[in-house]
């Protein structure tokens, strides 16, 4: 029996990848001058995982390694006016509209009455305003905003629930946040892919009872009800 049901937000509820994506690609044409974009690319995602535990997850853990980037790949010698435009890049993303994913609005009318918890990482200014403007916030019995998705963090999470781990399920893009640590700690993962994920998001998918798949949100809540039946 599934007692609660954790909701990732982030290209789960919303889309979120895309518009780091389309900012990559305006920091790459920026820098065109100094390397290609592949190289670019590369660069920023290492500048990006080196500084994880500095910066956190989220678009202001993004805009500094843009500028970091910019700085080695030019050998110091980009000029204020390209740091601004960075910066610039940077703040849209932090105003940008919040656009539902098909299928959400659909999949929580049919889990309502759930014990539904929004569990998402990244920068909390930046988390509670999407949340706020994406009017799902009534939806949820508990929004918890993390710095990052380990075990321990979940554990923590069900502890303050009061939720058993193997009667929680988890669902949300990504492998590594969503169902492994779920998985690990007994409770059951749902992967629902994007057609985006960030690459440091990516993990092998375990060959384990508790970890699922679904094409999309709207296969939600058939599962959990199969999850149900199967425990009856």
């Amino acid at each position: 029996m599934i007692d609660a049901i954790g909701l990732d937000a982030d290209d789960t509820l919303w889309e979120n990848e895309t518009f780091f994506r389309m900012t990559e690609g305006e920091f790459a044409a920026l820098l065109a001058d100094h390397a290609d974009g592949a190289d670019i690319a590369g660069r920023l995602l290492d500048v990006e995982r080196a500084n994880l535990v500095r910066y956190g997850f989220g678009i202001k853990g993004f805009m500094l390694p843009m500028v970091q980037t910019a700085i080695e790949l030019t050998d110091g010698r980009i000029d204020g006016r390209a740091i601004g435009r960075i910066l610039e890049l940077g703040q849209d993303m932090l105003a940008h509209p919040v656009h539902l994913l098909p299928g959400v609005q659909q999949a929580l009318e049919a889990l309502e009455g759930r014990r539904l918890i929004l569990i998402t990482k990244g920068d909390l200014i930046d988390q509670e305003r999407k949340i706020a403007a994406s009017g799902l916030a009534e939806r949820f019995e508990a929004v918890e905003i993390l710095a990052d998705k380990s075990p321990e963090s979940y554990a923590r999470v069900l502890f303050r629930a009061n939720i058993a781990p193997e009667r929680f399920l988890m669902a949300g893009n990504s492998m590594k946040s969503d169902v492994l640590p779920v998985v690990e700690l007994g409770g059951h993962g749902v992967f629902i892919p994007h057609d985006l994920t960030w690459a440091i998001e990516h993990a092998c998918a375990p060959d384990h009872p508790r970890a699922h798949r679904l094409d999309g949100i709207d296969g939600l809540p058939a599962l959990v009800a199969r999850l149900d039946s199967a425990d009856a």
